[in-house]
């Protein structure tokens, strides 16, 4: 993967208290961002008519509110993205650093439940004896 295709967010863009996250960009992600470079007017990545958007959250709640949806935050969008890795089997470990999580127990205690085989021990611990099949007939044996 080239450099190009990674982002990068630095202790000032996440807040001060937080790390640093570095997160490969995707596919679909990619085509969007070329497509909006396209459509821009500013070498901005993001803009607002032609001019660098300020806040992105103040950005963000606006489209949310245009779109009529109720309630949406960006960290919404995070809890999603982090759901869908796990749904797709993506180890929690991964997971926490795309999400720029320094602890993966963290990860684990958001997210794990939603991992396909998340529990799947647990149950195959309950299975008592190899499935065998069982056959009807008509007549009716007395126990």
């Amino acid at each position: 993967m080239t450099r190009e295709r990674v982002l990068t967010l630095g202790p000032n863009d996440l807040r001060p208290r937080k790390g640093r996250a570095t997160a490969p960009i995707n596919d679909s992600l990619m085509a969007a961002l070329q497509t909006a470079k396209l459509s821009g007017v500013s070498d901005y990545v993001i803009e607002w008519g032609g001019r660098k958007v300020g806040s992105i959250k103040t950005g963000f709640n606006a489209a949310v509110k245009r779109a009529g949806i109720a309630h949406c935050t960006r960290h919404d969008l995070r809890r999603t993205a982090g759901r869908f890795m796990a749904e797709a089997g993506v180890p929690i470990e991964e997971i926490a650093e795309y999400l720029g999580h320094s602890n993966p127990d963290i990860t684990r205690a958001t997210y794990a439940r939603f991992s396909p085989q998340h529990l799947r021990k647990a149950a195959g611990a309950l299975e008592i004896r190899p499935v065998v099949s069982v056959r009807q007939t008509k007549e009716h044996t007395p126990l």
